[in-house]
């Protein structure tokens, strides 16, 4: 189960890990992810408590997704910087994974340093929850590669363009002698299945240009059609590498939910 983050917009979202707090108090099996969280507007100590108190709650069942974000994230309205905005990140999941892998962490960065500080209780994941990083130009690419435990193709990125970054993204992990089968490789994709194709982009459109201001990208990112149709694009996702697909219907939810669960996936 997957929620996304939007701490600041007009379109009602709500915040990721008090929401999966919530959903993990009502399940017991599935895995709940971010996809993702915008780390580098975000305090890494607060944000490392909170997701250890979640894995705990959870038992053991978060997935960690953490990015950069678009340039258009307003960083001045959280108090920090715009600029070396990827150092930052790096900097953030270093001081995470500190607290959550050693009994005494200690950090001398640019952004954070402290020493001899403990936090209790570690995630119930050792040595600690899985991060995937969200990821698309070459930059980002490799840093997912260096310190992921898995990569997230955005919604945002077409079929053609999540080939070329599975092509980057297997030669960065190759050139950090990393091990292929210990990485994830997954793909958001925005889904409409519908037996008429015209009605199935409209919806599409009409859903993208409230969520993002931006119909076109409906017809350039997302897979629609018949469940066909839909079967046979989502196996080209899996023929160029991805391992994982975060399924994303956009209308009729839970019908295409069932449909999903009882037809789709069972064919993929």
């Amino acid at each position: 189960m997957w929620v996304q983050e939007q701490i600041l917009g007009d379109v009602p979202v709500l915040e990721p890990v008090t929401l999966l707090t919530y959903a993990a108090a009502l399940t017991s099996k599935v895995h709940l992810g971010t996809s993702v969280m915008l780390t580098v507007v975000r305090n890494p100590v607060q944000l490392a408590k909170s997701l250890a108190t979640l894995d705990q709650l959870s038992n053991g069942r978060l997935i960690g997704g953490a990015g950069v974000g678009a340039p258009h994230i307003p960083e001045a309205v959280f108090g920090v910087s715009s600029e070396r905005r990827g150092r930052r990140f790096v900097e953030g999941l270093q001081v995470m994974k500190s607290l959550w892998t050693q009994p005494r962490a200690s950090m001398s960065g640019e952004f954070w340093r402290f020493a001899d500080v403990a936090m209790e209780p570690k995630p119930a994941q050792k040595p600690h929850p899985p991060l995937w990083l969200g990821a698309r130009d070459a930059l980002a690419l490799k840093r997912a590669a260096r310190l992921g435990d898995g990569w997230m193709g955005a919604g945002s990125s077409s079929t053609a363009d999540f080939i070329k970054q599975t092509e980057l993204i297997r030669r960065f992990l190759d050139e950090e002698r990393r091990d292929r089968d210990k990485f994830v490789i997954s793909k958001r994709v925005y889904l409409g299945i519908d037996s008429d194709r015209r009605r199935a982009e409209r919806r599409l459109r009409d859903w993208f240009g409230m969520r993002y201001k931006n119909a076109d990208m409906a017809s350039r990112v997302s897979i629609w059609g018949d469940r066909t149709e839909c079967i046979d694009k989502l196996g080209e996702l899996i023929h160029a590498g991805a391992q994982h697909l975060l399924l994303n219907p956009v209308f009729d939810e839970m019908e295409l939910m069932e449909v999903l669960a009882s037809d789709v996936i069972r064919k993929l």
